[in-house]
């Protein structure tokens, strides 16, 4: 649902003109600087932000007798699916300030729903491992589902031309809905396996932690190793969402192919990932995390450059955009299983060394910053689709690719002064 979100926001509700598809809010400008879409999306996630830790607060002290993250995981679920629909349902048919309003109310509704399932699922990783070897190969699991769930978003347009020639919707719009509804009810049922199968009070043996909210707040923030993971990790994913919010738009205005041939590339790409899975497992006990990490965030900022050309390449427009994303499929894989893995051995270090479990708080502070950074990526892209987002008009994109080279430049420079221990490498 998350995916779908980032995939589908801007190119759903401020289309290119090639689309099929109606805008349905305004290009305003806010303060000469900021486009309406940039302002939505920056406020969805700045109120998800700050709830985070205080979701992870109430989960790092529940004292509830079935856990301490299962119990918040189960209510999350339903709000988190019906808000996921009511986001692609405007209340205008048109371009209306009315769906600009509608779309921020439904925005933050969704992203508090989501953080209160996914900061204790992923507070789950450091509780249910012991070795450093374990969290890589947990990590690599929960990895996979969310390359899945990249798959399934990139395909909404492929769905969407299904559901109109099978049941004879020829409405674009609503062909979209649908498929958001039903894709957002299949993700409820799949959010719904952790919650009944895993027994938390038999794998896990963490303590309630007892500090308040703003303490646990400060004593996070006070390891120096985490800070320099929070800005490399900000900084990758606002270029990641730069990639997301704008596959659509590379390959249609662009390189002037079908949009849907996004899910396919995005199948691809995600595919060719799974591949690298053993290798990244093996390399990070052979030469550690660090330079894997570094090694990845160099080849993608590289790769950002690369999209800036699209279309000026002298091969064709299906080559381009094959090569580019193979190319990315390596990082992709490596920063979606290390991070998580390294920051389980960090929240597990600090427990050890101040015997508060604070794991939900260390997640929580990570997502805060991974949410923070997909907002300014997915508004950077918004604001720049002013300066062209058309055939023939599209500088706007390519100004896309140069800021995710700097972006991935700043957080391999973050991420170089990383410390990593001998015995997290194991």
């Amino acid at each position: 649902m998350t995916n779908i979100i980032i995939v589908m926001l801007p190119y759903f509700y401020l289309p290119p003109s090639s689309a099929g598809l109606k805008p349905l809010i305004p290009q305003l400008m806010l303060f000469g600087v900021l486009n309406i879409m940039s302002v939505i999306a920056a406020s969805g996630r700045f109120v998800d932000a700050i709830f985070d830790p205080f979701i992870a607060s109430l989960s790092d002290k529940s004292e509830n007798p079935k856990g301490r993250r299962i119990p918040f995981m189960k209510w999350a679920i339903l709000p988190a699916v019906i808000f996921c629909c009511l986001t692609f349902c405007p209340l205008v048919n048109g371009e209306s300030k009315v769906n600009a309003i509608w779309l921020t109310f439904t925005l933050i509704c969704f992203f508090m729903s989501v953080t209160s399932y996914i900061i204790p699922y992923n507070a789950l990783l450091p509780e249910l491992t012991e070795t450093a070897a374990e969290k890589v190969k947990l990590s690599s699991f929960q990895q996979v589902g969310f390359v899945l769930g990249m798959i399934i978003a990139g395909l909404v347009n492929n769905y969407a031309d299904l559901v109109q020639r099978i049941f004879a919707v020829h409405n674009r719009d609503m062909a979209v809905q649908y498929t958001i509804g039903g894709l957002s009810i299949f993700a409820g049922m799949v959010m719904l396996i952790p919650v009944v199968f895993i027994n938390e009070k038999k794998y896990s043996t963490s303590k309630p932690s007892h500090l308040p909210l703003l303490p646990a707040i400060r004593k996070t923030f006070r390891n120096r190793n985490f800070k320099y993971y929070l800005i490399s990790d900000f900084s990758y994913y606002m270029a990641l969402s730069i990639i997301s919010s704008g596959l659509l738009f590379f390959v249609t205005v662009l390189l002037r192919l079908p949009e849907s041939m996004g899910g396919l590339l995005m199948f691809t790409m995600v595919m060719a990932s799974l591949l690298f899975y053993p290798l990244i497992n093996y390399l990070s006990k052979k030469i550690g995390k660090k330079p894997i990490v570094l090694f990845s965030f160099a080849l993608l900022s590289l790769i950002f450059i690369a999209i800036s050309f699209l279309g000026k390449f002298p091969i064709s427009p299906k080559a381009q955009i094959y090569i580019l994303l193979l190319s990315a499929s390596f990082p992709l894989a490596s920063l979606g299983i290390l991070p998580n893995a390294i920051l389980a051995e960090i929240a597990q270090r600090d427990a050890k060394k101040t015997g508060e479990n604070r794991e939900g708080m260390f997640f929580a502070v990570k997502y805060l910053f991974v949410k923070l950074g997909q907002t300014m990526g997915i508004a950077l892209f918004a604001f720049l689709t002013v300066y062209g987002k058309d055939p023939g008009n599209d500088r706007g994109l390519r100004l896309n690719g140069v800021w995710g080279f700097v972006l991935c430049l700043l957080a391999l420079v973050f991420f170089s002064r990383f410390k990593e221990t001998r015995s997290a490498r194991g």
